[in-house]
């Protein structure tokens, strides 16, 4: 899909992330996951901020990052909510460069479904995210579930173009494909969601 048809439809579904900032089942698995957040962090496709009542105000400097500068200006309004001091980026963050060793933590929630090439955005997290640094992931993919896997297969192209994302990618096997170790994982809903605590491997 276009980028700028990709952003415009990213832009368009502001409300929708909205309506779900109070879903429970999502707040519990952001809490575990975010709860090893630390330092200076980055977050990739940061949206309208759902992530920020969840990082401890403490420990994180957070930065984040998203394409859509609907998303961005929700996420201003969210960190003012939450307190929080975030430098927010209207960047593709398959188009930046950040030095490397830059940060101690990396955030993705929900992101790697829309990339072109997640491993390559999975291999930049690498190399940003410092030696003993952690890579913090919340992503949604193929189900275990053979039915279910049939029927995201077979959707896969009208969920594209319905939401910019995939609904059928192997996210473990995509995380084991770059340059990441996986410490641990969590599998909800049929292994359709996956939490995965990544460590850097230089």
């Amino acid at each position: 899909m276009d980028k700028e048809k990709l952003i415009k439809k990213y832009d368009n579904q502001v409300d929708v992330y909205k309506r779900a900032l109070n879903n429970r089942t999502l707040a519990r698995w952001r809490t575990e996951l975010l709860n090893d957040a630390h330092g200076r962090v980055l977050e990739v496709g940061v949206g309208i901020g759902s992530n920020f009542q969840f990082y401890n105000r403490e420990n994180v400097c957070l930065t984040g990052v998203d394409f859509s500068p609907e998303m961005i200006k929700a996420a201003r309004k969210t960190a003012s909510a939450c307190h929080i001091d975030a430098e927010l980026l209207q960047k593709d963050i398959e188009e930046m460069q950040f030095e490397s060793d830059s940060f101690d933590c990396i955030v993705s929630t929900l992101t790697l479904c829309g990339y072109p090439h997640p491993v390559k955005v999975l291999n930049n997290f690498n190399k940003w995210c410092k030696t003993g640094g952690t890579v913090l992931l919340m992503e949604h993919g193929l189900s275990s579930n053979i039915i279910f896997s049939n029927t995201q297969k077979l959707i896969d192209p009208l969920f594209i173009k319905a939401t910019g994302c995939h609904c059928d990618r192997k996210i473990i096997n995509i995380v084991e494909e770059s340059n990441l170790k996986i410490e641990r994982t969590q599998s909800h809903w049929s292994g359709i969601i996956q939490l995965i605590w990544a460590s850097v491997d230089k």
